[in-house]
């Protein structure tokens, strides 16, 4: 599908904005309650529902729990099975730390454990970015990989960092150490081909090293190593569908998104209203704006069920700084579901809406994961959402005679 859409593709002056709600979708608190979007006053959002083409989708496959890169890449129309890469190139992308084809990326999650290794706190209490960066410079002090490889370690955000091994034939097929719950040791990393085997040896040299340079901290005493990867290039949105595009973002793992697939960084934000203004700013300098809230998926980890109404709240009250832009298409969805009772990612698919004037309008008279299942999209994959907008934007000719 995707050559296809490709090769149809033509420009014209239309603008297109995405507003992703990270992790919106939701479930009740209690059975035969409501989720947090059905909870939370959404009067804006409603509105603009009753005038759109709602639907639900799957970002993965149907049933399939997905992490944000892949859901990502679905949402902005590349396959997320094809497109898959560990979220370390991601997070690295993210905050312009240059890789080579030498190098291995993986996301560190600092984390808590007790006298016996067993995991107290998978994110350290969301460990402080100044503390993170302190315990990165200690890491760089005292570990070394020499002879076999380098290393470089960065701070991203609270307790995520960066952790690039360099060295010659390495690979990058590696299982995560992260064990998903707390009360146990953190997994070993396993080589899942025999190219990787040498990197996992490294790995472990370094993980010993380390281990033992943080075991004085309060928090942020050990690490748990995601999304091993080596970096891969992608066609950029330019590229494939002739987009100038701005991604407002200011998590670097979706920054690192956007930068791989070509889009224009706007500079990190302080929060929803800025970015929001952000867009206003630059509106006439590009075709599509993607536009990030990152903290509905951080309530719905935390387990917070009223926190992530609020957010919910927030982001309706400032939409008629998007809708009042009048573009010629305007998306509301989520790359995936994170449910405060779940504290994680789920498989649940996720509500969408989507505004144009040539949009088939049907009877969705709210904006919730309920009563989106009624309306015109149906049920579809996320990667299937692009070629419908490039389409109601008037962006794609007429395939055959």
């Amino acid at each position: 599908m995707n050559s296809v859409v490709d090769e149809l593709v033509i420009t014209n002056k239309s603008k297109i904005i995405f507003l992703v709600l990270d992790g919106l979708g939701g479930l009740p608190e209690s059975e035969g309650g409501k989720t947090e979007l059905q909870v939370a006053r959404t009067p804006n959002l409603d509105k603009l529902a009753r005038s759109s083409v709602c639907g639900l989708m799957d970002p993965i496959l149907p049933g399939i729990t997905p992490g944000s890169g892949p859901a990502h890449f679905a949402l902005f129309g590349y396959d997320p099975i094809e497109a898959n890469i560990g979220r370390g190139v991601l997070e690295a992308a993210g905050i312009n730390l240059p890789l080579t084809d030498r190098d291995v990326a993986i996301r560190i999650n600092f984390a808590t454990s007790d006298k016996n290794g067993n995991i107290t706190d998978r994110r350290a209490g969301r460990l402080a970015t100044d503390i993170n960066k302190r315990i990165c410079e200690k890491i760089r002090n005292k570990v070394s990989l020499a002879p076999e490889a380098e290393f470089v370690i960065e701070t991203v955000k609270e307790h995520r960092a960066v952790l690039v091994i360099r060295g010659d034939d390495l690979g990058g097929h590696i299982d995560d150490t992260d064990p998903q719950q707390t009360g146990v040791l953190p997994l070993e990393p396993v080589a899942a081909d025999e190219g990787s085997q040498k990197t996992v040896r490294i790995v472990k040299k370094f993980l010993e090293q380390a281990h033992a340079a943080i075991a004085d901290e309060p928090d942020g005493n050990t690490m748990l190593l995601r999304g091993f990867a080596k970096h891969k290039p992608y066609k950029s949105m330019m590229e494939r569908f002739k987009l100038k595009t701005l991604a407002v973002a200011n998590y670097p793992m979706y920054r690192g998104v956007a930068f791989l697939l070509g889009m224009d960084l706007n500079p990190v934000t302080p929060d929803t209203k800025t970015e929001f203004e952000a867009v206003a700013q630059k509106y006439n300098d590009y075709d599509f704006f993607f536009v990030h809230v990152k903290a509905t998926d951080a309530r719905g980890e935390d387990g917070d069920f009223q926190a992530k109404v609020k957010v919910i709240e927030e982001v309706d009250n400032l939409l008629p700084m998007l809708t009042g832009l009048k573009p010629d298409v305007m998306v509301v969805t989520a790359d995936h579901s994170t449910p405060a009772a779940m504290k994680s990612h789920s498989w649940h698919p996720v509500p969408v809406l989507l505004h144009s004037n040539v949009c088939r309008t049907d009877d969705v008279q709210t904006f919730d994961e309920i009563a989106c299942i009624r309306g015109g999209l149906g049920r579809m994959p996320s990667m299937n959402l692009m070629p419908i907008v490039l389409a109601n934007a008037g962006r794609l000719t007429k395939f055959g005679a």
